[in-house]
């Protein structure tokens, strides 16, 4: 009698890694280093003071970015696309200015936080590493496949890894922590104020919205599921594998921020050091990490620095390209990183501008951990009303039909909008009385 032939099971970890997509990699990008400078930045101010943001913001960034990316993924357009299809150019084009403006400064940021963490270990000129920088990233982005280019620098997040460890290296006052993540606390002054909407800012940002969504259609694109004249053939099995990839995003990406909000705190604030003004400040975090080696100084250097220039690399990249989806979609360019450069020539010169202007961000005397720190908070305050526009459309269902938000999503969207606009507010409130 004939054996039957078996058939291996698929094993559950493999299919779990085959789901993980666009809310990875957007997760990752979130912890760029505007926002590894942001969460040092509390840490050391503050101590545990802000360790409840993380906790709370988690469902709501979570609930904000699966909305974009089901917008993308049941309409197969980015949401410049379906906003300027439903509410016109006027709405459009104030999207794509308050898009272009954050993106660009947070590019600009970014690649000055790059050059400075080469500073640390090795003395290069700084206009020299600037430019290298940007070269680097424009020929990969324009000339190399993202997915090939993204996968090779998805391992250089691992550095990020190096705060987790450590939190469990230094001797931490546990209940203290427990209590601080749960238990909110506010002060009514712009300092606080300034920095947990840069905490807020840069843990829900911007560009993340268009990204994940624009993916989203990109993945969909990939894998034939796009059509000429009708919406994309997707059923709630799509979505549920949207939710799971864009929630593990998410998840580890607030994972990280908590762990440097407690590695700064208990390295660099119960030892004095209050207020990061360069990238060595910022470093001396991880020293605990790496204590046994002759040179930990320099070490924990080394290590802050790969984090940062990895994360620079994997984050500019999604900056200038979800500001050049935005442009792209408004005015009807072909748009996508999977197309050639002659056929997507405006799409890839926006890419273009977009670094370089945020190139010569660097060059106006601001220090590049204070430029982050800006940014993360230009951040906060624009995704308020993008927030607004992004909820209209995803709980709309003339446009979503069945997948429109459900009540859940309507609630944390909804929360988001107005903890973000009182976060924003209560800053310049405090700021013009003081």
């Amino acid at each position: 009698m004939p054996s039957e032939k078996t058939v291996p099971r698929a094993n559950p970890f493999g299919r779990f890694l085959r789901i993980l997509g666009p809310g990875l990699i957007t997760g990752a990008a979130d912890d760029d280093p505007s926002g590894i400078a942001t969460y040092s930045q509390t840490g050391a101010q503050f101590g545990y003071g802000q360790l409840w943001v993380i906790l709370f913001t988690l469902p709501l960034m979570t609930a904000i970015q699966e909305a974009c990316a089901r917008i993308g993924l049941v309409t197969g357009k980015g949401v410049v696309a379906v906003v300027k299809q439903h509410y016109g150019m006027p709405v459009t084009s104030v999207v794509v200015v308050l898009v272009i403006v954050a993106n660009t400064i947070n590019i600009g940021a970014d690649i000055g936080a790059m050059a400075a963490a080469v500073e640390l270990v090795y003395p290069v000129n700084f206009a020299v590493v600037t430019l290298g920088f940007t070269a680097f990233i424009l020929i990969l982005e324009i000339f190399t496949s993202y997915a090939v280019y993204a996968r090779i620098l998805k391992w250089l997040t691992l550095f990020l890894l190096s705060y987790v460890a450590t939190v469990f290296i230094v001797q931490q006052p546990w209940l203290t922590i427990l209590l601080a993540t749960f238990v909110p606390h506010v002060q009514f002054s712009f300092s606080f104020l300034f920095i947990i909407t840069g905490v807020i800012g840069t843990t829900i940002s911007p560009y993340m919205f268009f990204w994940e969504a624009n993916q989203e259609v990109e993945e969909e694109r990939e894998h034939g599921l796009l059509r000429e004249t009708s919406r994309p053939e997707i059923h709630w099995n799509n979505i549920r594998r949207m939710r799971l990839d864009n929630f593990a995003g998410m998840l580890s990406s607030n994972v990280v921020s908590w762990c440097i909000i407690v590695t700064t705190a208990t390295v660099l604030n119960r030892n004095g050091v209050t207020n990061i003004t360069t990238p060595a400040d910022a470093a001396k975090a991880l020293e605990p990490l790496v204590h046994t080696f002759a040179n930990a100084g320099y070490v924990a250097k080394f290590i802050f620095s790969a984090g940062v220039i990895g994360l620079g690399l994997l984050a500019v990249p999604v900056l200038s390209g979800s500001a050049s989806y935005a442009v792209a979609e408004a005015l009807n360019w072909n748009a996508s990183l999977s197309q050639k450069l002659t056929r997507a020539h405006g799409f890839y010169g926006v890419i273009t501008i977009a670094t370089l202007i945020g190139l010569m961000i660097n060059f106006v005397g601001i220090d590049p951990i204070r430029a982050l720190i800006i940014s993360a908070v230009i951040n906060g305050v624009v995704a308020v009303p993008l927030i607004l526009v992004i909820a209209g459309i995803a709980n709309n269902p003339s446009i979503m039909g069945e997948y429109k938000s459900g009540r859940l999503s309507n609630v944390l969207v909804w929360v988001t909008f107005i903890c973000m606009g009182a976060a924003a507010l209560g800053m310049i409130a405090t700021y013009l009385k003081a």
